[in-house]
């Protein structure tokens, strides 16, 4: 790949947990721990795993959302952790965010042409009041909905409009990158097709760049270039969506891709049941996070070293001393 839109080297984010009388700082929820990958341009990255892995913090500490703790993100060859508060926010034009709960995320109070237009008025795009309310209703149409829309509230729509709404927020100001934070995990299974076709016809009519975050690997298929699985706030698998669908490494994502249902009644996939619970990241366990669940653990050099993610295939890594 040549030089990446956007490159993750090592990053780490710990969230305080506080108690005692005070509410000292007693302990730490490791949330994201070690994360690199890249994402090259016009391409999208899925990232999978189950709730509470580190998903949406990383694409948070991404946008610099969520402070990280410590690692780089580079964008276009600039060091978004070093910016300062004036530079972060000129950069917030080339990297928006689509969030989860599209009945959360918009202002009750505020109209949809307001919604949508709020950036414009923040970073000086519109320059008259005609221009305003002419790129919102361009906005508005682009993602399938009318120009009247605009005069109406987010009470008045469904939940696959209203995520229709974040997705013309996201794209008044002609970003570059887009985190989906489970843009669709919210919404009815056919409503979820339509909002996936839509993200990706955007993508080929502006040439955006996608971190799809989700738990849905069938989701991810669809629209994903590339696929990078998490566990317990570390990356274990990172591949092309071919590759890891067709030949996964990590047992892992063996587990997770068996509970994927297949629509054909003729072809039978044998389930992989993993033991226990996931363990708390208030208190992860050594080595290889997965080991306490993994049906090949090889002990102790599971649960004394910490894998690496390593080449095994062209294209693919994983981070498994049995598998690399």
């Amino acid at each position: 790949m040549s030089e990446p839109l956007l490159a993750v080297k090592e990053l780490v984010r710990n969230f305080s947990v506080g108690g005692g009388l005070f509410l000292r700082e007693v302990d730490l929820v490791h949330a994201v721990d070690r994360v690199s990958f890249e994402i090259g341009a016009g391409e999208t990255l899925g990232l999978v795993g189950e709730s509470g892995c580190g998903k949406s913090t990383t694409g948070r500490c991404i946008l610099r959302l969520i402070e990280p703790t410590a690692g780089e993100i580079w964008f276009e060859g600039r060091n978004v952790t070093a910016l300062d508060a004036t530079a972060l926010r000129s950069l917030r034009r080339d990297m928006q965010i689509i969030f989860q709960d599209p009945f959360a995320s918009l202002n009750p109070r505020m109209t949809v042409g307001a919604i949508i237009g709020e950036a414009l008025i923040i970073h000086n795009l519109a320059r008259s009041k005609r221009e305003f309310t002419d790129r919102v209703v361009h906005l508005l149409e682009t993602v399938g909905l009318q120009a009247d829309h605009m005069r109406r509230y987010p009470h008045e729509f469904s939940g696959g409009q209203r995520q229709r709404i974040g997705i013309a927020r996201a794209l008044a100001v002609e970003p570059k990158l887009i985190v989906c934070d489970e843009p669709v995990s919210a919404l009815d299974v056919s409503i979820q097709a339509q909002v996936i076709n839509l993200l990706e016809d955007l993508q080929q009519k502006f040439g955006l760049t996608y971190l799809f975050i989700a738990h849905d690997l069938s989701v991810v298929e669809h629209i994903s270039t590339r696929v990078a699985v998490m566990y317990l706030g570390r990356v274990v698998e990172i591949a092309s969506a071919h590759d890891l669908y067709a030949a996964p490494l990590h047992p892992y994502t063996e587990a997770l891709l068996s509970a994927v249902p297949v629509p054909d009644p003729t072809v039978r996939r044998q389930r992989i049941m993993l033991q226990g619970e996931v363990p708390s990241p208030l208190r992860p366990p050594t080595g290889c996070h997965f080991h306490t669940r993994c049906p090949i653990r090889q002990l102790p050099l599971c649960s004394t070293e910490v894998p690496e993610l390593r080449e095994s295939r062209p294209g693919h890594r994983v981070a498994c001393h049995l598998r690399g």
